[in-house]
């Protein structure tokens, strides 16, 4: 008998901790080339199986940076044109052309994927917000258009996202020729989703991403909420439920990071008992107001957004996730050896508790609060600004 037998004696072959997610932002606002993140997540490789894999850019599109770039994809040329006409119906579409793309071994019958730079129109917003009117229109389209779908709709930036091994998505897409301040990435292994094009990591909504390790068994709890505020769940996966999540709490309701990661990774009941008085309260009516919301299962996270980016893990850290820094650049990862692919010089690295928001944004230092004589390797610390 093998020892892979002995092993897997109940012939389980479900991968519980795979995926692999990797972001940094430099805080300055220099933008990098590709390069570093397509090395860090492929140097992860062995945590997906070729079924999905995607990446975040923000800052690419310098040129359009007022304008929404949706980026879509789309089973035929025949559906294209049929989202191209109500894209031009419902929005002033100023550029559009197909995404840049080769053929790649490996990657087999692609979808058509295009980008268009566009605005909404007064006339045709009926009294909702430009933010609210896209998210309304890619609803619409996404739930409403088969065989069309709109998976970046931000200001200047985009995801870029297939079925397959990360180096092969980044060839597909030249990812190596985009320039940006914050990068997210993902090589997938779908466990409970079916792994196809729309359902790769990141997820997007305006200029909302996400990649995600992990299993939300609250989906569906979650999945009502927001669809009670307007928000409609197509991408057949479980992680869709923290991009809109995102947009709800932090933009509608303005809520800030450190707040909002109070209400995905609530504290316990018990634990609020022993939290100073006023904290207590605040954490007790967030739990009540967003209990709905509250992220049960498994999980590590980034959520980026223009000039923000945040990981967080799960209460009781079920799935890994370290953070590091080198001068004004925060990463985030799933393993450390990603970090140091990226960036050898690192400064600092430390692995966040559970819960525990570690967040960079633009034109904010960074600093690490450490207890006298240890060094961040060796101790669970909170970030903080300078």
């Amino acid at each position: 008998m093998s020892w892979a037998s002995i092993e897997n004696r109940y012939h389980d072959d479900k991968v519980y901790d795979a995926c692999g997610l990797f972001g940094f932002i430099d805080t300055t606002g220099l933008r990098q080339g590709g390069e570093r993140i397509i090395a860090a997540v492929t140097n992860m490789r062995e945590r997906g199986n070729g079924l999905g894999a995607g990446f975040a850019a923000y800052g690419i599109y310098p040129d359009f940076a007022e304008h929404y770039a949706f980026h879509v994809m789309c089973r035929d040329e025949q559906t294209r044109v049929e989202l191209d006409g109500y894209l031009r119906k419902h929005f002033a579409v100023v550029h559009d052309e197909p995404i840049p793309h080769r053929h790649v071994q490996g990657i087999i019958d692609p979808p058509v994927v295009w980008r268009y730079f566009l605005f909404p129109q007064s006339a045709q917003m009926v009294g909702r917000s430009e933010e609210d009117y896209i998210v309304h229109q890619v609803m619409t389209i996404n739930s409403q258009m088969e065989g069309a779908f709109v998976f970046s709709s931000g200001k200047n930036m985009g995801i870029f996202k297939g079925v397959g091994h990360p180096e092969q998505i980044a060839e597909f897409y030249n990812i190596q020729d985009y320039q940006a301040y914050l990068w997210t990435g993902h090589t997938r292994f779908p466990t409970n989703t079916p792994g196809w094009w729309g359902g790769a990591h990141p997820f997007g909504l305006l200029d909302w991403s996400v990649v995600h390790n992990g299993e939300i068994s609250s989906y569906g709890v979650n999945r009502r909420y927001l669809e009670m505020h307007g928000y409609l769940c197509t991408m057949r996966t479980d992680t869709e439920v923290f991009a809109y999540a995102a947009d709800l709490v932090m933009r509608r309701h303005a809520l800030p990071a450190e707040i909002a990661a109070a209400v995905f990774a609530s504290p316990l009941w018990d634990e609020l008992e022993h939290m100073p008085e006023e904290k207590r309260r605040v954490y007790r009516a967030l739990r009540q107001t967003y209990g709905p919301l509250l992220m049960n299962g498994p999980f590590a996270i980034i959520i980026a957004r223009g000039g923000e980016m945040i990981g967080l893990g799960d209460r009781i850290r079920l799935r890994p996730l370290v953070a590091g820094i080198k001068g004004d650049t925060l990463y985030v990862s799933s393993e450390l050896s990603a970090m140091y692919v990226a960036e050898p010089g690192l400064e600092y690295t430390w692995m966040p508790q559970g819960g525990q928001a570690i967040i960079g944004r633009l034109g904010q230092s960074l600093k690490l609060t450490l207890e006298p004589g240890l060094h961040a390797t060796h101790v669970e610390k909170e970030l903080s600004y300078a």
